[in-house]
């Protein structure tokens, strides 16, 4: 099982808290996509001939793609790559790009049956405050417009923790995802990543900064009313209905090789190597293969995050699997430092799994790093 994730690097305004790789300015998005046909092409081999089972179109902004340039991205995927007759080809939409007549067909005859919508809100001021473009009237809209196409494989984006939101608006949030029958969920907690517009306007004192009680408090609101509405908490932000977890998102918390396109992408063998795109976008139109970066991982670097990815997950950290890659002594080591967490009631232990609780939830960064090995 393979993915491949292409990154579309514009957005028509820049959020506030983004720190992704994009550009505000759309004149150069057709030398990006000619760059990315030229890269599918030089990296056809890179996950040795592995069937496709996922595509995913992320960004920046891919719904600024037109019909025909997403046509011919897929296109190129389907003739250069095996991809698999059931694969889930997702593509990330801001819902003011869904309001032109047409194009949610068009997605759909391309080949598209999965959207991911940067919702975030469904209110007009938390809309403003994270200077996304859309409205709250285009927020439901884009949601029933697709649904209305067929393209009712849906995850949504919300965001919790921004200073101002009450408990109450942030349950009036996920009630409305809810009631519309969002299949699937993806909520993250607002972060201040450095150097951003938000970063800069917190330290001049011009926002405020975010609480993390608040923060926690909405999460564990946010277990409660999704677990009631017969969600499965599958991942620390993910949330599906029975089926319907994103399987491309999947592939990475179980280490699987992808393929990443496109400037800032990254991609992994499945193995120890690591690669990443330059986040540029006038070089890498010139070459995209130039600036690319290479990391090989270490045998502990690679159990350490088989410990971080696991343990975000439903299922936990599988002990056996551990052990038969890495030796009973590392797993006996984990055991007997994972035991502080099952004391006081942040891991279980079950069925050779060990298993964030509700609490362990809150910190699971935390404990994972507190876990890692170190190199000797």
């Amino acid at each position: 099982m393979a993915g491949i994730y292409l990154h579309i690097p514009f957005c028509r305004q820049a959020c506030h808290y983004c720190n992704f790789h994009f550009s505000t300015s759309l004149q150069y998005k057709n030398d990006i996509v000619e760059a990315l046909l030229k890269e599918m092409e030089s990296r056809k081999d890179y996950i040795h001939n592995e069937q496709i089972q996922t595509i995913y179109f992320g960004g920046g902004t891919p719904s600024l793609l037109t019909a025909d340039e997403l046509e011919r991205l897929l296109n190129k995927l389907h003739a250069l790559f095996s991809i698999s007759p059931d694969a889930e080809l997702t593509l990330e939409a801001n819902p003011d790009d869904m309001t032109t007549p047409g194009l949610l067909s068009a997605w759909r005859q391309a080949g598209i049956n999965r959207l991911s919508i940067g919702i975030q809100s469904f209110f007009e001021e938390d809309l403003r405050w994270m200077n996304r473009v859309h409205n709250a009237r285009q927020a439901l809209e884009s949601i029933r417009k697709a649904q209305d196409a067929g393209l009712d494989n849906i995850s949504i984006d919300l965001i919790y923790g921004t200073p101002g939101l009450s408990d109450l608006r942030w349950k009036k949030n996920v009630e409305q995802a809810i009631q519309l029958g969002i299949p699937h969920l993806s909520c993250y907690a607002l972060t201040v990543e450095p150097r951003t517009a938000l970063d800069t306007m917190i330290r001049q004192h011009k926002k405020e900064d975010v609480d993390p009680e608040a923060q926690a408090q909405q999460f564990l609101l946010l277990m409660d009313w999704t677990a009631a509405a017969g969600y499965e908490h599958y991942e620390i932000s993910n949330f599906s209905l029975p089926g319907r977890r994103s399987r491309h998102n999947t592939s990475y918390w179980q280490g699987k090789p992808y393929l990443g396109l496109g400037p800032s992408a990254h991609s992994y063998d499945g193995g120890a190597s690591r690669q990443w795109n330059i986040a540029n976008n006038a070089l890498y139109i010139k070459n995209p293969l130039s600036g690319v970066e290479q990391e090989i991982l270490s045998p502990v670097q690679q159990l350490n995050e088989f410990i971080m990815i696991s343990l975000r997950t439903i299922e936990g950290l599988d002990l056996d699997q551990l052990a038969a890659r890495w030796g009973h002594d590392k797993e006996q080591i984990l055991v007997a430092h994972a035991e502080r967490y099952i004391r006081e009631g942040k891991m279980m232990l079950k069925d050779q799994h060990l298993i964030l609780t509700r609490e362990g939830k809150l910190l699971a960064d935390g404990i994972a790093a507190a876990l890692f090995f170190e190199e000797k």
